[in-house]
C-alpha cells in the first residue's frame, strides 16, 4: 500500500509546518516524553475520524486523540455550540446555579447506572479520579485504596499511585495509601487458570484474601477502570465485577469505577458498567463526554455517598468546576450522540466490522496472539510466539528492545494510518462514529503493518 495523500481542507504548506514544529521544540514541553528525543508531527487540521500535516498526508486516527474524541474532530453541532455558549456567557464561578452546567449534570445523570445522580464537575479524569478517592476515604472514614496492577488512573498525586502500569515508578513515594492487587486477565493469567470461571473465582479470592491481610476496617475504596484501556482492554469475565460489588459490600468498602476511558459510547453502551449488571458508589467519567473539544471530567456520585455531604462540607472544589463552554460541549455532544445513534452505531460497528476483521487478521498474521475487545475499544496482543505467547517486545521495554513495535508503528503510520500502540499492543480505537469504509480502510492499513510485526516473530 502507498502512503495516503489526501485533499485536506488546508492546502499543504511545509513552510508554516517547519514554523509550528519550531515554536514547538523551542517552548513545548511534552508529557511522557524525553524532551530531546521526540519529535512530534505538526497537525495542520482534523476532520470526523481524519487528521492531516501541513505535507498533506492525511491519517486515518486510529487513536481518537487520546481515546477521547468520540465523535471525531470538528464536529459542526458541537463547534456551534461552543461558539454560541462564548456568546453567551464565556464563564462563570461554579458555586453558582447556570443553566448550561446544570443541563450537562441532568444529561449526565439520565445516563449512569442506577442511583448516581450527582454530578462533581472536574477538568479532566485524573481530577476526577482525585475527588472519588477524597469522597470515598471521607465517607468511610479510612485512608487505604486498592487498584490493580494493569491499570492507569491518571498522572496527579494519588491518581499516579493508583495507576497499575511503569508511568507510576518515577512519581510513586509508597506513601498515598495504594495497595495493588492482580485483577482477571485470562490470556496471561497470574492465577494459572484455563478457564474464564476459573479466572473469575480466582481473582475474587485473590482479592478477598488481600483485603484481609490489609486488615478490611482499613480500607476506604476499591477503584478499577471497568474495562481497562491503556493496560490492554481486558474484559472482564462474567461475574467479576458483580462479584467486587458484593466483597465492597460485605467489608462495607466503596466501589469506584472508572469509566474515564470506557464511558460515552466507546464499549457500545453509554457506560461500559451496562454490560456487567452492576452500579459502584462512584463513577469517574472524563474524555468522550464532550469528546475532548473543551476540557471536561466529573464524579457520578451514588445517594449513599452524596448524604455524607447533605449537612457536612465538602471540602473540595476547582475553580473551573462545571465551566460553560465545557459543560455546552457536552450537552451538544451527547445530544448529537443521542440523534445519530452514536451509541447504537458503535455496538454495531464493533460487531460486525471490527471484531470479524480483527481477528480474521489474527488468523493470518502469526504477529497477533489476542484480539479481545468490544464496540469501538479493541486491543491486539502482538506476540513473538503464539504458543509460548512470549510478548513481542519486552514489559516496558525502550530503546533498541522496542524496535519491532516501532517498526509496526512506522509502517502503519506509512499507509496512512495513526495507530494507538503502547508495549507489545496496538488498540483499535476510532471514533464512535467511525464509517464501515473507514473501519475496513483501517483494517486494510493494519494487515498491512502486521506484515511487518510478523518479521519478528519466532
Amino acid at each position: 500500500m502507498t502512503p495516503h495523500v489526501a485533499t485536506p481542507q488546508v492546502e499543504p504548506d511545509p513552510q508554516a509546518g517547519a514554523a509550528v514544529k519550531a515554536a514547538d521544540r523551542a517552548h513545548v514541553f511534552h508529557s511522557w516524553s524525553a524532551q530531546g528525543l521526540i519529535d512530534p508531527l505538526a497537525v495542520a487540521g482534523a476532520e470526523g475520524s481524519y487528521f492531516w500535516d501541513y505535507d498533506g498526508n492525511r491519517y486515518l486516527d486510529f487513536t481518537s486523540g487520546l481515546v477521547y474524541t468520540n465523535i471525531g474532530y470538528q464536529h459542526p453541532k458541537v463547534v456551534a455550540a461552543i461558539q454560541e455558549q462564548a456568546g453567551k456567557l464565556t464563564t462563570f464561578a461554579p458555586a453558582f446555579a447556570v443553566d448550561v452546567r446544570s443541563e450537562a449534570a441532568r444529561l449526565i445523570a439520565e445516563r449512569t447506572p442506577g442511583d448516581l445522580d450527582k454530578i462533581f464537575f472536574t477538568n479532566g479524569g485524573a481530577e476526577a479520579v482525585e475527588n472519588a478517592v477524597r469522597m470515598a476515604r471521607l465517607h468511610t472514614g479510612r485512608t487505604k485504596l486498592l487498584s490493580a496492577y494493569r491499570s492507569y488512573h491518571g498522572a496527579t498525586s494519588t491518581a499516579i499511585n493508583l495507576t497499575g502500569d511503569p508511568r507510576r515508578w518515577a512519581s510513586d513515594t509508597a506513601s498515598a495509601g495504594v495497595v495493588h492487587f492482580w485483577a482477571p486477565f485470562l490470556y496471561r493469567s497470574p492465577f494459572y487458570a484455563a478457564t474464564e470461571a476459573e479466572e473469575c473465582a480466582r481473582a475474587l479470592r485473590h482479592l478477598e484474601d488481600t483485603i484481609a491481610f490489609e486488615g478490611p476496617q482499613t480500607i476506604a475504596a476499591i477503584i478499577l477502570e471497568t474495562v481497562p484501556g491503556t493496560a490492554g482492554i481486558m474484559t472482564p469475565p462474567p461475574g467479576y465485577l458483580a462479584g467486587v460489588r458484593e466483597i465492597c459490600d460485605k467489608y462495607g468498602i466503596v466501589f469506584i469505577l472508572d469509566e474515564v476511558m470506557a464511558g460515552f459510547g466507546r464499549t457500545g453502551r453509554w457506560f461500559a458498567a451496562e454490560h456487567f449488571d452492576v452500579v459502584p458508589d462512584l463513577l469517574t467519567f472524563a474524555k468522550g463526554v464532550n469528546s475532548g473539544y473543551v476540557p471536561l471530567g466529573g464524579v457520578a456520585i451514588s445517594e449513599k455517598i452524596a448524604a455524607t455531604f447533605e449537612t457536612r462540607p465538602y471540602p473540595g472544589g476547582l475553580t473551573y468546576s462545571g465551566h460553560p463552554l465545557a459543560c455546552a460541549a457536552a450537552v451538544a455532544t451527547i445530544q448529537v450522540m443521542e440523534d445519530e445513534k452514536v451509541v447504537e452505531h458503535a455496538a454495531h460497528i464493533g460487531e460486525t466490522v471490527l471484531g470479524p476483521g480483527l481477528r480474521e487478521l489474527a488468523e493470518r498474521h502469526p504477529s497477533v496472539g489476542e484480539v479481545r475487545g468490544l464496540g469501538v475499544f479493541w486491543a491486539l496482543d502482538l506476540v513473538r510466539n503464539k504458543e509460548t505467547r512470549e510478548p513481542l517486545v519486552p514489559y516496558n521495554a525502550a530503546g533498541e528492545a522496542n524496535a519491532p513495535m516501532a517498526a509496526f508503528a512506522a509502517a502503519a503510520k506509512k499507509n496512512g494510518l495513526w495507530p494507538f500502540v503502547n508495549m507489545n499492543r496496538t488498540h483499535a480505537v476510532p471514533a464512535c462514529n467511525i464509517t464501515e469504509a473507514e473501519a475496513k480502510e483501517g483494517l486494510a492499513a493494519l494487515d498491512a503493518a502486521l506484515s511487518v510485526a510478523d518479521e519478528h516473530t519466532v
